[in-house]
């Protein structure tokens, strides 16, 4: 059976997605999943390629028993194809994704606010990189709670 492929895009890939990518593993390794579900994180902008997380992400995540280890490397067109579902953090990404993907990728594409749970004051994950530790917690609650109930919704519809 082929794995389930999921792309968490944000701009840079340092903060959101990679955040995104490290939560979401960590749900999947936790319900023996691993074997069925790949993810993997880009970014819309290539200018931080090859780097870590930012510093403060990681030390937020850390602090949650996150592990980010990821490198941060740009969306390429080959994802387009080769993920089944693209979740983007926040319209601006979405919008950007669109338009590098020369084709129609609705069918592919979903807003990580559609998976927040009902109550948040919030539709979308805020970029967390030129605010303050607040703003990193909070990126990190967000996603923690859209992936847990992204894997549910994956669950659910039998995707995997």
């Amino acid at each position: 059976m082929e794995k389930y492929k999921i792309l968490f895009v944000c701009l840079g890939n340092i903060c959101r997605s990679p955040a995104a990518h490290g939560v979401m593993q960590r749900l999947i390794e936790d319900e023996g999943l691993d074997s069925v579900i790949e993810v993997d994180s880009a970014g819309t902008y290539g200018g931080h390629q090859g780097q870590l997380p930012d510093h403060r992400m990681r030390r937020h995540a850390a602090r949650r028993g996150y592990d980010l280890t990821h490198r941060s490397r740009p969306v390429v067109q080959s994802d387009f194809t080769h993920f089944d579902m693209i979740v983007a953090m926040d319209d601006g990404n979405a919008r950007d994704l669109k338009w590098m993907a020369r084709t129609d990728i609705t069918h592919r594409l979903v807003m990580m606010g559609d998976y927040l749970s009902p109550g948040q004051k919030h539709s979308y994950v805020p970029d967390p990189y030129y605010g303050g530790p607040e703003d990193f917690e909070l990126a990190l609650d967000l996603v923690e709670d859209a992936c847990a109930n992204l894997l549910d919704y994956i669950k659910k519809n039998k995707l995997i």
